[in-house]
């Protein structure tokens, strides 16, 4: 979609990403209205407007909604619900599709395997057998996770060249909460992709 400069551009989560977000946004010539429930948060502290209010808050997001000409968010664990909510009166990106498959690790990697791209290997673990078992499928090696509400390591243990066995209560330490074993990856690098605009416009 085209957004003219100077229209609102809504942002649910106040954290660092949405604080770089309303940076750039401002850069660009836009106005940047932030729904957090922590006031003065970091990115209130560079938009033009906080409203302060549960991310599901019904009449917060009415407000959002009237005062945004587009809105997205700054991390994945937003209410799939408010993000439909808006979606009713006001364009949202990414929309709640995206957020409801990027909210679930298994259902994320299942989705992007059907559509063919790999990932790597992976596991549902919901007790300290299935536990055991994707650790013998991966040599023992691993990377278990929450499938929901994880971010920056936490809900995360790393399993390395471990003997499989030996694992009660990982599981019930873990918050008895669905997880999912990841296999470890061997690389050479990471490749990181940036665009860059010519004089003459193009970007490569």
């Amino acid at each position: 979609m085209s957004l003219a400069p100077g229209s609102t551009i809504g942002i649910i989560g106040g954290g660092q990403l949405g604080r770089m977000l309303a940076m750039a946004a401002a850069r660009l010539g836009y106005r940047i209205v932030i729904l957090e429930p922590q006031p003065d948060c970091p990115a209130a502290q560079v938009a033009n407007r906080q409203i302060v209010a549960a991310y599901g808050d019904p009449k917060a997001l009415s407000e959002l909604a009237a005062a945004s000409a587009v809105v997205t968010y700054e991390f994945e664990n937003v209410p799939v619900a408010a993000v439909r909510m808006l979606s009713a009166t006001v364009p949202v990106y990414p929309p709640a599709r995206a957020l409801e498959v990027a909210q679930d690790r298994l259902t994320e990697k299942s989705f992007l395997n059907d559509i063919g791209i790999p990932t790597a290997e992976f596991r549902p673990v919901d007790n300290d057998d299935q536990l055991t078992e994707a650790l013998r499928r991966f040599n023992g090696s691993g990377v278990l996770k929450t499938r929901r509400m994880g971010y920056d390591g936490k809900g995360q243990r790393v399993f390395r060249n471990m003997e499989t066995g030996g694992f009660a209560g990982t599981c019930e330490a873990m918050s008895n909460v669905p997880l999912i074993l990841e296999s470890l990856v061997a690389f050479e690098r990471e490749i990181s992709v940036i665009a860059a605009r010519g004089l003459d416009g193009t970007i490569a």
